[in-house]
């Protein structure tokens, strides 16, 4: 057997984290599949969780060498209807890979996940190393752009009196565009939001507000509705721009997709063999 990381913290509820570990050892036996990475997304594992925050498992699995010989195709999601605070689904090892060479930064942040339910560290550097040598760095600030400004339009602009906690939909992703400019040397925006701000070097302004709304947000099950603080919105505007616009990005080399299949036949034949 291979040895299984864990990192849960003390803080989080046993009951809960009981919950989540029996549904991932139900979707293995019900679907026959393997999962050597679980983590928690969402606001725990971003740093700003509120007491009522939901569970939001989100897993890599890995299908057997006997599945994956098929000419029909399969779906490369598996999902669980949202019960309660219990949201848990994940994805296909295929389609995880496929996503990073898009410049999808979800696989990402699910690997640099600070609660991990359980995981095999071979896979999870197998797969950043995979990321830091393959993603498109035009296509990862536009993943950000275009999720900043939808969450800008929707929280931010649309609504008259948007609920305060929304506001971090729409800062989070601003942040790690300021992050990737900031930094040309790195690639991989970290995924816990107060590390990533304070890397991102905001106004001093910014800083204060958004840790006073961590802090509020962490005790409180509402911030209650109002305006964002105008400094946080001019951060968000000016640093994800008016539009998206139309940046240019190359189709994945041939070389990064023979690479990305390597890694997915190590991987199945890897976890036959476990």
């Amino acid at each position: 057997m291979m040895p299984v990381f864990r990192a849960i913290p003390p803080d989080m509820s046993a009951d809960a984290v009981q919950q989540v570990d029996a549904m991932l050892s139900e979707i293995q036996s019900t679907e026959g599949v393997h999962i050597p990475w679980a983590i928690e997304s969402g606001s725990r594992a971003w740093g700003f969780p509120s007491p009522d925050s939901d569970y939001v498992a989100r897993f890599i699995y890995v299908r057997p060498a006997a599945q994956a010989v098929t000419i029909w195709p399969r779906r490369d999601v598996i999902e669980r209807p949202i019960v309660g605070d219990m949201d848990v689904n994940g994805w296909d090892l295929s389609k995880a890979l496929r996503l990073i060479l898009k410049g999808n930064a979800v696989v990402v942040e699910w690997l640099q996940s600070p609660i991990v339910y359980s995981g095999e560290i071979w896979l999870r550097d197998a797969l950043l190393d995979f990321a830091e040598t393959w993603t498109d760095r035009v296509r990862l600030e536009a993943h950000y752009r275009h999720l900043g400004l939808r969450q800008q339009s929707i929280y931010l602009d649309g609504e008259a009196e948007p609920a305060l906690k929304k506001v971090f939909y729409a800062l989070r992703p601003a942040a790690a565009v300021r992050w990737l400019r900031l930094h040309p040397d790195r690639l991989l925006p970290p995924m816990h939001f107060p590390t990533l701000l304070a890397e991102a070097d905001p106004p001093a302004e910014v800083a204060q507000l958004t840790r006073d709304l961590i802090a509020r947000k962490a005790v409180s099950c509402e911030l209650g509705t109002g305006q964002t603080p105008e400094p946080l919105r001019e951060f968000i505007r000016t640093t994800l721009g008016d539009d998206i616009g139309s940046e240019r990005t190359q189709s994945p080399s041939d070389e990064a997709k023979a690479a990305a299949d390597e890694l997915f036949v190590l991987a199945t034949l890897r976890l036959d063999a476990a």
